[in-house]
């Protein structure tokens, strides 16, 4: 298996250089041109490569799709990481940036908490999409029947008695984040985990990603943590201003607000 993997990503460079024919694939692969040609079209399924008129393959429109949106991730990544950690000497607890890709939300950058406490979240995992505060954030902002599908293909898994427990309870709660512009996960997926989330904004104004701060009960109650929304949503307008290219770079105040939320 790991041979024909790599054969079908020896392929990629090949037709990077060019468009190229059935044999000349199987004869910079050293293949028979059945082995070639397999390989091709499970490629071609995918879209990563096309076949021309004249039986020719180059790279596909689905390659440089998931090129475009890597470098945007990684952009978005590069961008929010100072910010991320300097939430995190504010406050002191783990902080996380996520995306929606491909029916998943997946957190794409983490700053631990400064505590012996340690959350098992890792980058490039998925989150627990039904109950995460990010993913509430990333899906709230996709068009309604959009939002409608996505959740009623879900599954809603009882992590604890605070988990949602059906399409509609999420849609309801998504219609509420959307509005209010913020999210919680308030022992939805750990009993002993609380996170508040706000959203990262592109220039359109659509939500391209969204950051958290996490921490458990034992280190500050939920509605010690709620207090620092105010600071989490500065932070990610920050981030936000920054990505979008409307506002100058700015730090947000260090200091977390006591704000009513």
């Amino acid at each position: 298996m790991s041979q024909t993997v790599d054969r079908a990503l020896s392929i990629l460079p090949l037709l990077a250089e060019g468009p190229a024919d059935l044999g000349q694939v199987a004869d910079r692969l050293g293949v028979h041109k059945s082995t070639a040609l397999r390989l091709l079209r499970t490629l071609h399924e995918h879209g990563l490569v096309y076949r021309q008129s004249d039986q020719r393959y180059r790279l596909g429109a689905r390659l440089f799709a998931l090129a475009q949106e890597a470098m945007e991730n990684l952009d978005i990544r590069e961008i929010a990481h100072p910010h991320l950690t300097r939430l995190n000497e504010s406050c002191g607890h783990t902080v996380h940036l996520a995306v929606y890709e491909e029916g998943e939300v997946l957190y794409i950058d983490k700053v631990e908490s400064r505590y012996p406490v340690r959350m098992y979240s890792r980058i490039g995992r998925p989150v627990a999409i039904t109950v995460a505060a990010v993913a509430k954030l990333l899906l709230a902002d996709l068009p309604e029947a959009e939002r409608r599908a996505v959740a009623e293909k879900l599954e809603y898994p009882l992590y604890t008695a605070r988990s949602t427990p059906n399409a509609s309870a999420f849609l309801k709660e998504l219609a509420t984040v959307r509005e209010q512009g913020w999210a919680t996960d308030l022992g939805g997926h750990e009993e002993s985990i609380n996170c508040v989330a706000a959203p990262v904004r592109g220039a359109d104004g659509r939500v391209v990603a969204a950051m958290s701060v996490s921490a458990p009960n034992v280190v500050v109650t939920a509605d010690e943590l709620l207090t620092l929304l105010p600071l989490v949503r500065r932070t990610a307008d920050a981030i936000s201003g920054e990505y979008s290219g409307r506002t100058p770079v700015t730090t947000p105040a260090t200091t977390p607000d006591r704000d009513s939320v």
